[in-house]
């Protein structure tokens, strides 16, 4: 299936794994959404870049996903902005530790914000012109939601909840829509930290392919989810290295 002129939605795209996946759907003629809620400099200096080396369009867009009506908000913009919707990835994050002695309601609430109820009321909302182009939502999970973080419970157990809402989203939506998962491991590291179940050599060490990733590995997982696999929905494409054999 050819992606050039498709639309598609990417929440969080203006840095890290996300900038990759923008990267990779403009080279592949995607029309692109991008979502943003605090990197403004960053989305917009993307955006402007990938539309120069491309020659598509990427439009930035603003929003705060765990206010209540942004996702609907958002998808009104998107569809005045581009009149359809063929693709649809979650892939906004939150990534701070939470120590169980200190553990608040509010730290909850802002992971399941971001990391279940954004995503969910965004197909939702993404859904009546989704289902027109019979297009495909990839959510973006994580390795740590099948093997908890010590000192990370909220992101890890939201975590958790994306891969069930993937599963969940799947049954409710085919057989119009697809609907996938990824779960990166070791791609990038965590900014200004080292890893919290050890060093880095270490971790690699516990990897069978015994090396980080890159973006770029997780970007082409999403594209071939998107785009090239009509007969995968409901499942959860781990990009790890071999991280989970150990």
């Amino acid at each position: 299936m050819q992606a050039s002129e498709k639309v598609v939605l990417l929440t969080g795209g203006a840095r890290r794994v996300g900038a990759a996946i923008a990267r990779e759907l403009a080279a592949r003629g995607c029309r692109l959404a991008l979502h943003y809620r605090r990197s403004r400099p960053e989305a917009e200096a993307l955006a402007t870049a990938l539309q120069q080396e491309f020659a598509t369009v990427v439009e930035p867009f603003r929003a705060d996903l765990s206010e209540a009506g942004a996702p609907e908000r958002l998808l009104q913009q998107v569809e005045e902005r581009f009149g359809r919707l063929d693709g649809l990835v979650n892939n906004a994050s939150l990534y701070r530790p939470a120590p169980f002695s200190e553990l608040s309601l509010e730290d909850w609430q802002k992971m399941e914000a971001i990391h279940v109820r954004a995503p969910l009321f965004l197909s939702r909302a993404a859904w009546p012109l989704l289902r027109v182009q019979a297009g495909s939502i990839v959510n973006i999970g994580d390795v740590h939601a099948e093997i908890p973080l010590r000192g990370y419970l909220p992101y890890s157990v939201s975590k958790a909840a994306l891969l069930a809402l993937t599963r969940a989203l799947a049954k409710e939506l085919g057989p119009e829509l697809r609907v996938n998962s990824v779960s990166p491991g070791v791609v990038l590291w965590a900014e200004g930290q080292d890893p919290p179940d050890g060093d880095r050599a270490g971790l690699l060490a516990r990897t069978a392919l015994k090396r980080e990733g890159e973006p770029a590995d997780i970007a082409r997982a999403v594209a071939w989810l998107l785009f090239d696999a009509g007969y995968v929905t409901g499942q959860n494409i781990v990009v790890d290295g071999g991280r989970m054999l150990y």
